[in-house]
């Protein structure tokens, strides 16, 4: 059985897994949401029973990432460094970016702290260069413009 928080770190995951084959295969989020719920979630992996996810705040990131990715995008686009785009980013990276800026700031029940940590920590599951810095620093400054 797994704690809320766990349920929610395997939701984040979720989300970002989803974003990021939103983008790749341009799928739908409800079609991506559904397949999420019944292929995905409360399944077995080599008969290891994975941790439940908070399926209905993993629906809540996906379609609100959706629902504002004009916004979301901007408020990353603000904090990059000069001369560059969100295009240029690897799409994990631009899959996490956008969930926990959506979730910094549309979120205010969850701390800003738990936001980063648990997108840094997804982050260095993706990749052990800097990217995991990269996205603590970008949530970090995008949190000062959302949260204060």
């Amino acid at each position: 059985m797994s704690t809320p928080r766990q349920a929610r770190s395997v939701a984040r995951l979720a989300a970002v897994q989803a974003l990021y084959q939103m983008e790749v295969s341009s799928v739908g989020a409800e079609a991506v949401i559904r397949e999420f719920s019944d292929h995905r979630f409360d399944r077995d992996v080599e008969d290891v029973t994975l941790a439940g996810a908070d399926e209905a705040f993993f629906a809540d990131l996906v379609r609100g990432v959706v629902g504002e990715q004009k916004r979301v995008d901007a408020a990353i686009a603000r904090r990059l460094a000069q001369g560059w785009r969100l295009e240029r980013l690897d799409a994990t990276v631009r899959a996490i970016l956008r969930a926990g800026v959506f979730e910094l700031a549309h979120r205010a029940d969850v701390p800003t702290e738990v936001v980063i940590d648990e997108y840094v920590e997804l982050a260095k599951s993706f990749f052990e260069g800097p990217e995991p810095g990269f996205v603590n620093g970008a949530l970090d400054a995008v949190a000062q413009d959302v949260r204060t």
